[in-house]
């Protein structure tokens, strides 16, 4: 069996770089990933941040949400709290910023950029993204994930041709429902989950998140899966390799 399950870096290279950060996106880049995981938020001043929480009180020196502060007030923020003084001064990048860096290493992999809309809605996101891409020209596949099914929903009414996958822990009802509707056209479950309930979907519609295990990995990879989203892009690329030697 030949494996074609895509690596996909989970906030970058997460679990050895500052998550989020452009050195985490170009360290997953520079190990082989084939696609990067990253997550948007609007500021106060309605710029686009790269962030997983909808504070920034776990990941930078600073507290308070993104929604309450300016791209300024942001841009001043060190987001190299959980690391060494090696990634000290590293900065919260802007969509912008990691778009850039994908083009200038030609980047044509998958770019996944999760609406980060379940717990604050931030009214206009969802068309700011939509007419940000439409402005410009990328190499990459560029994929819209989100908990938020009105986003999703949102997002193919702009564009019906949009690609779009339902992030879920346990809610796989609605995210079925919005594949029967053509709202989406993949899923993203949680890996917990999903081991669950092994005949969810097709594998070639799956991405579970996170898989950072290497059972977890061979699991996946075993059952030919769409993708995987990963802290640990380098070793799974390594285990990938492995497993395709050992099946020739």
């Amino acid at each position: 069996m030949k494996i074609d399950t895509k690596i996909i870096a989970h906030r970058g290279s997460k679990g050895n770089r500052p998550e989020n950060t452009l050195i985490s996106f170009q360290t997953a880049i520079d190990d082989g990933a084939d696609g990067i995981e990253t997550d948007v938020h609007f500021s106060k001043d309605q710029q686009f941040i790269i962030m997983h929480d909808e504070t920034v009180d776990r990941t930078t020196n600073g507290s308070g949400r993104i929604v309450d502060k300016n791209l300024a007030e942001i841009k001043h923020l060190d987001a190299e709290i959980r690391f060494s003084e090696e990634f000290k001064g590293t900065a919260v990048p802007t969509l912008q910023e990691v778009v850039e860096l994908l083009i200038k290493d030609q980047f044509t992999g998958i770019f996944n950029l999760e609406l980060k809309t379940n717990k604050i809605q931030y009214p206009g996101i969802e068309k700011a993204v939509f007419d940000y891409f439409s402005s410009i020209d990328y190499p990459f596949q560029l994929i819209y994930s989100s908990f938020n099914a009105h986003s999703l929903e949102i997002l193919n009414s702009l564009d019906p041709k949009t690609s779009g996958a339902k992030l879920f822990k346990t809610a796989a009802k609605e995210a079925k429902t919005l594949k029967k509707g053509h709202l989406i056209s993949d899923f993203h479950p949680d890996i917990r989950w999903l081991k669950r309930h092994p005949f969810f979907a097709p594998a070639a519609l799956l991405r579970p998140w996170t898989v950072n295990s290497t059972e977890d990995m061979q699991y996946c990879f075993e059952r030919n899966m769409a993708a995987i989203i990963t802290d640990y892009p380098a070793r799974a690329v390594q285990l990938r390799a492995e497993m395709r030697g050992g099946l020739e």
